[in-house]
């Protein structure tokens, strides 16, 4: 941010007096959609507005950050470059070169963690921020770090802020919490050195404290770590992560900024002090969700390009199976006339779009769009976009027939300018989960021209109101129901109509122009209270 102590470099110099604030950027190294896609959003948003002096907090989860300049560092051009370079460098890969420097960096990490350890207990000096200069790196910045989710039109705006580097592991500090909880009975995490910086936004409960002047804003995404625990990746340390430092915060004093009134109800389901400080800020759609015209000739294409294929999951103990996730075909002519056939203009496909993990519920959609088959529809398909998460051994299970038979069509990596025609052209996108904090598959649907069907939980019925038909998500019958009335009854073409167009009036309640002003506001009201 500096090029020496106290001058700016590549802010405006009217940005002087504005307010100053850094963001939480490590969600989006970590990940695609959910809450790495919103971390940018909200990074691009506060770009664009003209008193806020923003950073962004560089931090791995697991590794730490090598490289950073302290404020005040007597460095060459070709020094502080090459420490820059190291921090692209470990945020990229671990930073080993040679077996002597295996051995130091695993001797510096342990001295890492106790003095962590005594930062938690003791307290003491904060750990320090480093600053890391974007004008040097706009390739990695933006490649790495926006170019998933924000549009290009907004990367001048986004490449005019620097960043800042906290070395230690996110998941280390976590430790010290829970560690300090575990012996102490109350958590307590070191702090970080946001002298200067009037307001910090972090994406999760953060597992830290900032100075005196600083205030802290948790933008709050949902409490399913603690009140859906068995829906979640390795449970142990998640439950315990997320309760330790949401506690924490309330107990210093943070802001919450909940993504949806359910999810600030859940908040204070929990800790109800914090009922004066917690407001809700629905989250943003990106601009590449928009209306669009019909394509259908398409459509064939994209599901052809982006399917799955063989999957492999990542070493483990337990003996790896090779799971085979696209139909099989003895020619390349073979599968072009098939996928031409399949999704030829005309065709009805269910959409569903999410990570493949338990809360998601695809489960209950499959046995639901096995029923119509068999009952009604033998030609309705079934496309599933999103990674593979965890706990996915019976739902890919459930899938195999499907995708051997032609009917179940499973991608990844699909982008917005495909994703947006799915969204278009499916016969009904489906959101059948128990249990989110937001959702947005079924706002970016909405957008884009689409039809949504969605589980009958609050958040649903507060984001997408009037514009989706509602099921119950444990009820496969339920489901059944809900889909055979929008795709057979004998007014489904016209429910579907009327269901496009309150979804465009609903969608564009999350549009960046109808939240940004919110979160202006809140971040003046925050910081002058820090003050």
């Amino acid at each position: 941010m500096n090029d020496q102590a106290g001058k700016p470099s590549n802010v405006d110099a009217g940005k002087a007096e504005a307010l100053s604030v850094m963001l939480d950027m490590r969600p989006s190294l970590d990940g695609y959609y959910g809450i790495p896609q919103e971390t940018r959003l909200l990074f691009s948003s506060l770009s664009s507005m003209p008193d806020v002096r923003l950073s962004g907090l560089l931090q791995m989860s697991i590794r730490r950050v090598r490289g950073g300049v302290a404020d005040g560092a007597a460095l060459s051009t070709a020094q502080r470059l090459h420490r820059f370079s190291k921090t692209i460098v470990s945020l990229k890969t671990a930073t080993h070169s040679d077996w002597t420097a295996v051995v130091g960096t695993w001797i510096s990490d342990q001295l890492h963690r106790w003095r962590l350890r005594l930062a938690t207990w003791l307290g003491g000096a904060a750990l320090p921020l480093l600053h890391f200069e974007t004008r040097y790196f706009q390739d990695f910045v933006w490649q790495q770090l926006f170019a998933r989710t924000v549009p290009p039109s907004a990367r001048d705006h986004i490449l005019r802020h620097d960043h800042r580097v906290c070395a230690s592991p996110w998941r280390a500090m976590h430790l010290c919490g829970i560690e300090r909880a575990r012996l102490a009975g109350t958590s307590r995490y070191p702090r970080i050195d946001t002298r200067g910086i009037d307001v910090f936004i972090a994406q999760t409960p953060y597992p830290g404290r900032v100075a005196a002047g600083t205030a802290l804003i948790v933008h709050y995404h949902d409490a399913i770590p603690v009140l859906m625990p068995h829906t979640i990746s390795d449970r142990a340390f998640h439950e315990a992560s997320h309760f330790h430092a949401l506690a924490a915060n309330v107990r210093d004093g943070a802001y919450f900024a909940c993504v949806s009134e359910a999810t600030r109800r859940d908040l204070l389901t929990l800790f109800p002090e914090a009922a004066e400080r917690a407001v809700t800020i629905h989250n943003m759609l990106p601009d590449h969700y928009h209306p669009v015209d019909e394509q259908p000739e398409r459509i064939a294409g994209i599901i052809r390009r982006h399917q799955h294929g063989e999957y492999l999951p990542k070493a483990s103990k337990a003996p790896r199976k090779t799971w085979m996730l696209s139909k099989r075909f003895s020619t390349e002519e073979e599968k072009s006339r098939f996928y031409s056939e399949a999704f030829a203009p005309g065709s009805r496909f269910l959409l569903m779009v999410s990570t493949l993990e338990p809360r998601k519920n695809h489960l209950r959609l499959l046995e639901a769009w096995q029923a119509l088959r068999d009952s009604q529809d033998a030609d309705l398909k079934l496309v599933l976009v999103g990674h593979i998460g965890w706990d996915y051994q019976d739902t890919l299970s459930a899938c195999l027939a499907g995708v051997e038979q032609g009917g179940l069509f499973m991608l990844h990596s699909v982008p917005a300018e495909d994703l947006r025609l799915l969204y278009r052209h499916a016969t009904v996108t489906v959101c059948p989960s128990v249990g989110e904090g937001f959702d947005f598959a079924g706002v970016e649907a909405m957008r884009c021209g689409g039809v949504v069907a969605a589980s009958d939980i609050d958040v649903h019925h507060e984001v997408y109101a009037d514009a989706a038909v509602y099921f119950d998500p444990y009820d496969t019958v339920s489901v059944v129901e809900a889909l055979r009335e929008l795709l057979y009854a004998g007014d489904a073409a016209a429910q579907r109509e009327a269901l496009r167009t309150r979804g465009a009036t609903q969608s564009s309640l999350y549009l960046p122009e109808r939240i940004a002003p919110q979160w202006h506001s809140l971040l003046q009201r925050v910081a002058q209270s820090a003050r």
